[in-house]
């Protein structure tokens, strides 16, 4: 039986909106800088659902590679430019550093903008991406710690290659049967669903937390060889344990599915 569309929906732009009340200060540029990145994943959810009626499957050369040594998709390198389009026109990055690029990014944004740096993968599971697998955009945001009105330049070591418990936001996007976008500032963890009706993202997975507990493993067993003794040992634990049921194994090969899947079921 199908539902009536709720006449209040908690959308991602509202719950954004919420969050900013929390902190007086807040000028709203974290927000902006937010509605720059989930607009990218819209584009890119639209793309790789019609990638086949667009082009976009196969590699982009015969023999290219990114720094990670992935060969390069048509869709990643469509998914890269969606998202340096977006977070440059939000002005307030100013630098960027993706998977597909060598190098970082800079943009000229004066001495009052760009208060934030972005990292991100644009497509995640790329590989699978031909075989209508779900892949998806990883994305984290740190404050520029570069002083830009005192003359400072923003820098890769100071600004760029700052430590996990620096950022500000992370997430990421999973692009399948329905788009998803998974979001933290560091304190709780909630899931919104693109409604495609609408073009909105609702709020969906209220405070995700990984069960203490779960049945399943994810692991890429090719390359077993080159684990650690500690880590060898725990794989064959949970085939074969010494007492219970063994937990089974369930591998994607895609970042961020694999991940979606063990914080919703454990693991």
């Amino acid at each position: 039986m199908s539902t009536a569309p709720t006449r209040n929906p908690y959308t991602l732009t509202r719950w954004i909106l919420s969050e900013q009340q929390k902190y007086p200060k807040a000028k709203g540029d974290l927000s902006i800088l937010l509605n720059s990145i989930t607009l990218a994943c819209k584009i890119i959810a639209s793309a790789a659902k019609g990638a086949g009626i667009y082009s976009l499957y196969g590699l982009q050369g015969d023999d290219v590679q990114n720094k990670s040594g992935d060969m390069v998709k048509k869709l990643d390198v469509f998914s890269n430019d969606c998202m340096i389009n977006a977070l440059s026109w939000s002005g307030k990055i100013c630098m960027m550093a993706s998977e597909e690029i060598e190098k970082e990014i800079v943009l000229d944004v004066g001495p009052d903008g760009g208060k934030y740096v972005a990292v991100f993968d644009p497509l995640d599971g790329s590989s699978n991406i031909d075989a209508n697998v779900s892949v998806g955009t990883i994305f984290g945001i740190y404050r520029l710690e570069s002083d830009l009105k005192k003359g400072e330049k923003p820098s890769v070591k100071r600004d760029l290659l700052q430590q996990g418990k620096n950022l500000v936001c992370s997430g990421y996007s999973m692009y399948g049967d329905a788009t998803l976008l998974v979001l933290t500032f560091g304190d709780v963890v909630n899931g919104f669903t693109l409604d495609p009706q609408i073009g909105e993202f609702i709020l969906t997975h209220r405070n995700i937390k990984i069960p203490e507990k779960g049945k399943i493993y994810s692991v890429n067993e090719g390359n077993s060889k080159s684990w650690d003794p500690v880590i060898q040992k725990y794989v064959e634990m949970c085939k074969d344990p010494p007492t219970g049921k063994p937990k089974k194994a369930r591998y994607i090969g895609s970042m961020v599915a694999d991940i979606h899947r063990t914080l919703l079921y454990g693991g």
